[in-house]
């Protein structure tokens, strides 16, 4: 190697009182020309001062005439998949060598993802990502004011842009820095609406195929006419497990594409370009500026370690700050329509769309156009959503029960500025009502949810429990947290979705291993549990000193099992007087230091069906047989999500899974009939779509119980091949279908209640609607009908179990 190479003065004829880096580095171009590396690093010595210099020298070693494309995707938009095919396409059907490597953040399937590919006439042994693109694709015009998505463009290269705007909103929409490096690398401009594109041919968000034939035509590496047949094929192999109907949207897509796209002519005067749209963040949070958003602007790498806690502490309720802006279509409010039920603000996965209780004919009641809130005297009410922060899924609109909808999906660029500024006159406004019961659907709607905007997928089953969670125990919460999909929405650096309400209060958070979370959740309890009984002992001793009658007023009442909020912090702020005081000074710092313990805690261990049904489930098991009082809540996605959709314990009979690629071929192990076993143990399976107000009264008789509970809720996934718009219609459906029993099991009471209707849908209606399951239905269809009668019956006989 050539590396660290240390040349003495006057060795190659070069003088290191006359040092010229550029001469040194021609003599080792020279030396190297044959055996070219990534880099090497050049070491010079002066012998009379003993200085050394180092000058580092880069070689690009592509092979001559590589030509290298960059992709900007959505996670989830399908370009990473695309990119894929287009790879395979190339190699396949031309004589040029081709490589791809692709980039991944970990917002789940909102996330920013990049695909480098390179092909040429070469071999091409490159081991790092794309660094002078020919050819750059934006598939989201958001990343504009985000990224620098031109970095290391070549001149006269090609920008490929997914944008609804005309030439004269280029004008605006375009920041000044994009626009001079436009102009003068002198690069080609493409347009093309390819999200109008794919809603016309009922694709949604998927703009992957026609992103993918632009690329084709733009660079014709291969002829149209070829590559136009070879996309097909690529769609008819690619997407044949999501149904004839996919493949064939994917193909008219293809065809609406070919001359769709059109040229932009770069203005010359945007070589000294000085407006345009803004870039960056106008936050004020020095946390977010100086940690959060140089990694949210691909930076992160450059951050030194002094910018960091050195005890690891970071901010909660950060991702209030990211505004990823990722819809193209929100949801808006029509007040007339309202009943005021609260259920989309239920279902919102993100947390994103919310009730407001404002004065009556009030200046911001006007503003935000409120209506009379029903039954709440002297306020009014209104519903509105975070436009930077919606994912656009559509479960709000889709589950408004009202006559005629109180929710309307609406191009986001038709109302973006109108719905910022409402949301801006809101968002800080918490709600006070004692109308409603706080454990009802929409009482509990009116509490500020302490998860919000989370990064995971638009749709997600999972996060509306977790998010209720919050809603309905709020800074009273304890969560140990399994990884897993609910461990890298609720935890990935820079930012966290848990978040405080007013008073500077919210739920305390902890990940821990795949294995260990049952253990690591009762750790935490039993250690709460031995401070508490600490802090009795304290307080009892405290008794017996001279203190006022009012501070041993408290102090009784806090031990005859008052433990609300109010009451510890006048106990704080008593020991902190007495301590200035010079009064009972050791037992006050005493009792000040576990103070944690005076105010009642609700503790929930939570994680996936991964690791509640396999690597989890020895743990599991030994937090129902500890007795102790904590609560398990197992978020059941019947695959392990997180990491691609393998097949756990918790795959159903017959269902496609990785692993399982011929169907599953054993039952769905039964958790709920496991923890019953248990005679202290409460048991629950829920479905939020099926019966939101059993979801609620679960919740909070497991916290109620005094013993262990254990909650399994039904979660679909994107790993399931469903229409995530309709998660909560997919929920009600698992139900109603029998697919997924609804109960309640209290060992106080030692009752059973099934919470289900009578069975009015066909078991196959409800799975033929998943790739999962009807894709067997393709490859083996004598094999489905079987696996299919096999599984339904025993459902059946499981339910008729639970009636006996």
């Amino acid at each position: 190697g050539l590396s660290n190479i240390s040349v003495l003065s006057g060795r190659y004829g070069l003088s290191s009182k006359d040092f010229d880096p550029d001469q040194v580095l021609a003599v080792f171009d020279n030396m190297t020309s044959s055996k070219p590396k990534n880099h090497f690093t050049v070491g010079i010595t002066d012998d009379v001062t003993k200085t050394s210099i180092q000058v580092k020298k880069h070689i690009n070693t592509l092979p001559q005439g590589t030509i290298e494309c960059k992709f900007w995707g959505l996670g989830s938009d399908g370009t990473v998949s695309a990119n894929k095919n287009s790879i395979k396409i190339i190699g396949d059907n031309t004589s040029l060598f081709s490589q791809a490597y692709f980039e991944y953040d970990s917002k789940k399937s909102g996330s920013v993802t990049v695909s480098h590919l390179r092909f040429g006439k070469r071999p091409i042994k490159s081991t790092y990502y794309c660094q002078n693109a020919d050819f750059i694709a934006c598939h989201n015009p958001t990343y504009i004011k985000k990224f620098d998505i031109l970095k290391g463009i070549k001149k006269n290269g090609i920008l490929l842009l997914n944008c609804p705007w005309s030439d004269d909103e280029f004008e605006k929409e375009i920041p000044a820095s994009m626009k001079q490096k436009i102009a003068n690398l002198k690069l080609k401009v493409f347009v093309i609406d390819a999200n109008k594109i794919a809603k016309n041919v009922g694709l949604n968000n998927r703009i992957n195929t026609i992103m993918q034939s632009c690329f084709f035509k733009l660079t014709n590496i291969i002829p149209w006419e070829v590559v136009r047949q070879k996309l097909i094929d690529a769609i008819q192999k690619t997407y044949a497990k999501k149904g004839d109907a996919v493949v064939q949207m994917n193909i008219k897509a293809v065809a609406s594409a070919d001359g769709e796209m059109r040229e932009f002519v770069v203005p010359k005067i945007w070589q000294t370009a000085t407006s345009g749209a803004h870039i960056g963040s106008e936050c004020k949070s020095e946390y977010f500026n100086k940690i959060i958003n140089p990694i949210l602007s691909r930076e992160g790498d450059s951050l030194p370690v002094s910018v960091f806690s050195p005890n690891g502490e970071v901010p909660t309720g950060t991702t209030a700050f990211e505004k990823r802006n990722i819809a193209t279509s929100i949801p808006k409010w029509i007040a007339e329509n309202c009943i005021q039920c609260n259920q989309c603000a239920l279902v919102c996965p993100h947390g994103c769309i919310r009730p407001y209780l404002l004065d009556s004919g009030s200046p911001l009641s006007k503003k935000v156009g409120a209506k009379p809130a029903l039954g709440i005297p002297n306020k009014d009410f209104a519903i509105q959503v975070s436009p930077m922060d919606c994912t656009g899924c559509q479960n709000c609109a889709h589950v408004c029960p009202a006559l005629k909808k109180a929710l309307e999906m609406i191009d986001k660029n038709d109302v973006f500025e109108a719905e910022k500024q409402k949301y801006e006159l809101l968002k800080d406004i918490e709600n006070v009502q004692s109308v409603f019961n706080n454990s009802s659907i929409k009482g509990s709607q009116f509490n500020r949810p302490l998860f919000e905007f989370s990064g995971a997928c638009a749709g997600c089953g999972e996060t509306p429990y977790i998010k209720l969670l919050t809603q309905l125990f709020g800074s009273k919460l304890m969560i140990a947290n399994a990884t897993g999909c609910s461990s890298i929405y609720g935890g990935s650096n820079p930012t966290c979705p848990y978040a405080k309400n007013s008073s500077g209060k919210g739920p305390a958070w902890s990940n821990s291993l795949f294995e260990d979370n049952a253990e690591f959740g009762l750790g935490m309890y039993l250690a709460q549990k031995k401070n508490t009984e600490q802090l009795i002992i304290s307080m009892k001793e405290m008794l017996e000193t001279k203190i006022s009658p009012s501070f041993k007023k408290k102090i009784c009442a806090w031990l005859d099992g008052d433990r609300n909020e109010e009451l510890a912090e006048s106990i704080i702020t008593t020991c902190n007087d007495n301590i200035k005081k010079g009064l009972s000074t050791s037992l006050s710092k005493q009792i000040l230091s576990l103070s944690s313990c005076l105010t009642k805690k609700s503790f929930w261990i939570v994680g996936g069906d991964g690791w509640a049904y396999d690597i989890g489930f020895g743990g599991i098991d030994h937090v129902l047989s500890s007795n102790e009082n904590v609560n398990i809540l197992v978020l059941d996605t019947e695959v392990y999500s997180n990491t691609g959709g393998q097949a756990s314990k918790a795959t159903p009979l017959g269902s496609l899974a990785k692993f399982s690629s011929d169907g599953k071929k054993t039952h769905k192990k039964d958790l709920c009939a496991i923890a019953m076993n248990y005679p202290s143990c409460y048991v629950a399976s829920v479905s939020m779509g099926a019966n939101p107000t059993q979801v609620i009264q679960a919740f909070c008789e497991a916290e109620a119980h005094n013993g262990p509970s254990i909650i399994v809720a039904y979660a679909p996934c994107i790993n399931h091949g469903t229409d995530m718009s309709k998660t909560q219609e997919f929920e009600k459906e698992a139900v109603l279908s029998g697919y997924w029993p609804i109960f309640r099991h209290n060992p106080t009471t030692n009752q059973t209640t099934i919470d289900m209707p009578q069975k009015t849908k066909d078991y196959r209606s409800f799975t033929d609607q998943q790739s999962r399951y009807f894709v067997l239905q393709k490859k083996n269809p004598e094999l489905y009908e079987k696996t299919m009668k096999e599984a339904e019956a025993y459902r059946q006989k499981l339910l008729d179990k639970l009636k006996k």
